[in-house]
């Protein structure tokens, strides 16, 4: 049997015919393609994932450990959800691979930019002027100001983000927006998320 390299992918369009000639056309053993209904949701995923990475760079190049990286892939994908929402997405959307699945890839591959984008901010880099020297383009970096943006103009509460921002964009030291994520005030799990309970 020979080696290969099997992924899984998401494509949305509205109505799903557009989405389901492109999964005829692509998918194969090695590259299974799921549809989606949601394509709002899908591009919420896939931006907000790379702002996320960032910060989880830098958890894991300060040496938080491997449950402050847990705790921010699963907060991050509360603000995915609570910003796709606030949009019109189907918050189902968010556990499949245009959520959790590119969210975990991005956040914990080595390969992933913005990801070492973080690592490099933990280590001490000025965050633009890294970019600059980078031939590669680590997406977080602007998404981050668009996303807090948008956050603020929706009223949804996206503090990982914000501290990103804050981070990359208006020099805020790492270790101050490290404490104000982790002072912030107990919560329900699923705040902003559902109902009266999560509200």
């Amino acid at each position: 049997m020979s080696f290969f390299l099997p992924t899984d992918v998401a494509v949305a369009s509205t109505g799903m015919v557009a989405a389901t000639k492109v999964q005829a056309l692509v998918h194969s053993v090695a590259m299974r393609v799921y549809t989606s209904a949601d394509p709002i949701g899908v591009q919420v995923g896939g931006a907000i994932k790379n702002v996320l990475a960032v910060a989880t760079g830098a958890c894991d190049g300060l040496g938080m450990g491997h449950n402050a990286r847990a705790a921010l892939i699963t907060r991050g994908l509360a603000e995915i959800t609570r910003l796709g929402m606030a949009l019109g997405a189907d918050p189902l959307t968010f556990m499949g691979m245009a959520g959790i699945g590119d969210l975990v890839l991005t956040c914990t591959g080595d390969l992933s930019r913005n990801r070492q984008l973080g690592m490099h901010v933990a280590g001490g880099a000025d965050p633009a002027a890294y970019l600059a020297a980078q031939r590669a383009v680590a997406e977080g970096f602007s998404t981050a100001a668009a996303a807090y943006d948008l956050s603020r103009k929706r009223g949804v509460e996206m503090p990982i983000t914000e501290q990103v921002y804050h981070v990359l964009h208006r020099g805020r030291p790492l270790l101050e927006a490290a404490r104000a994520l982790l002072e912030r005030g107990s919560k329900h799990e699923l705040h902003g998320i559902r109902g009266p309970g999560g509200a």
